[in-house]
């Protein structure tokens, strides 16, 4: 089959791979119709190559129609329709029962102190080959799928694997009061959905970046926009103008680990892509090397008592955080990996025909998988209005 795979700092190539086979009875395999392109890969592309190896498959928002099923697989049968969440999950450990569904008892990377498996994502969380591909093997699969009716385009229910669900616990994870104001930084995928979803829920939303492309999209759904462009001296002192000289209510980190800025920590996470992956890997899982622009703006932005809810990925495991201002705010900080099965119920009734969440127009770019490589180039590069692709096997 042909799939995405990974050779090294910007060098994705597709390639033909062997077929996926079933290997234990809580398997399934996927023919794959539709699968993204993440923000997350971009930092397989640029960062956390040490802990890649040369053709792993990558991808991790994928669905499609069952090819075949292990025979303790019952919940689904050949023929299904399904989306796979990005992580592997076994829907009966402790954790999956919390509904922390991302901490997933039986398919943790204890290896690397991590949790639930995922798909496409490097050793750190499994090395499972990933749905950029024409076929994928789900394991644990009586449990790692979501089932979605025939009929309605893939790109209805696609996001379900990831930005629907990441977006959605963004916000929730935010605690916006009633009416409350909510600051999302960032709005590529997830800030923009996330913008959606608040905005649906009926709070006010201020979204910053600094694409036009982006600004626009969530000014068109009538959202206040800030281009940091113009404000990256002064953001704070002009959203708490916007807020009665309190700040917002809460705030969303949708940037994570590739946030504009801190030139220091972006020297470090260069160096760390040019050492050999032996010293890499340590350096990468006991130093601090995130460029932390984006959260330190969220502690500035919220107001006293206020809430930050970081849904961008962070990877140093000794980054300073600005203590003293979170403690004396009294700011509350939630974050973590999507639980996608536990919003999945809250989600499904807004995919229906009104499609209130813009999901059928979502993507920008739509592209055969053959053209995987340049694809991400251009988004990596936040080119010709790059938001969210959509690969076609």
């Amino acid at each position: 089959m042909k799939a995405v795979t990974w050779h090294g700092k910007r060098d994705v190539r597709v390639e033909e791979v062997p077929d996926p086979t079933i290997q234990e009875p809580t398997d399934a395999i996927v023919k794959v119709t539709s699968t993204n392109i993440c923000g997350s890969d971009l930092h397989l592309y640029e960062v956390l190559g040490a802990f890649m190896n040369a053709g792993d498959v990558l991808g991790h928002e994928a669905m499609g129609v069952v090819e075949e099923v292990g025979s303790e697989v019952t919940a689904i049968k050949p023929g299904d329709r399904v989306v796979i969440p990005f992580q592997m999950l076994c829907g009966s450990c402790f954790m999956c029962g919390e509904g922390l569904y991302s901490q997933c008892e039986t398919t943790q990377v204890r290896e690397y102190g991590s949790g639930a498996a995922l798909f496409g994502y490097s050793k750190l969380y499994g090395e499972v080959p990933g749905g950029q591909a024409e076929y994928l093997r789900v394991p644990q699969a009586q449990f790692t799928h979501i089932k979605v009716p025939d009929g309605p385009a893939d790109e209805r229910y696609v996001y379900l694997s990831d930005v629907l669900p990441t977006a959605w616990q963004a916000v929730a994870y935010a605690g916006i009061p009633k009416g409350g104001t909510v600051a999302v930084l960032g709005l590529g995928p997830i800030g923009d959905m996330a913008s959606r979803i608040a905005a649906h829920q009926g709070a006010r939303v201020i979204g910053v970046d600094l694409v036009p492309e982006r600004l626009e999209r969530v000014r068109a759904r009538g959202n206040e926009v800030l281009d940091l462009r113009e404000h990256e001296k002064d953001l704070g002192d002009v959203i708490r103008d916007m807020t009665d000289g309190r700040g917002a209510d809460s705030v969303i980190d949708a940037v994570g680990m590739e946030a504009h800025g801190s030139p220091v920590p972006k020297l470090a996470q260069t160096l760390v892509g040019l050492l050999p992956d032996a010293i890499a890997q340590p350096l990468m899982q006991n130093a601090g090397v995130d460029r932390l622009t984006a959260i330190y703006t969220a502690v500035d932005v919220v107001r006293r008592g206020g809430t930050v809810s970081l849904s961008g990925v962070y990877g140093g495991t000794a980054d300073p955080m600005p203590m003293l201002q979170m403690f004396d705010k009294q700011i509350q900080l939630r974050m973590g990996q999507a639980n996608v099965k536990r919003w999945v119920d809250d989600i499904m009734p807004l995919l229906d025909d009104e499609d209130v969440l813009g999901v059928d127009d979502f993507a920008t770019h739509r592209v055969p998988l053959s053209e995987a490589a340049q694809a991400y180039e251009t988004f990596q590069k936040k080119e010709d209005g790059a938001v969210k692709f959509v690969l076609k096997p």
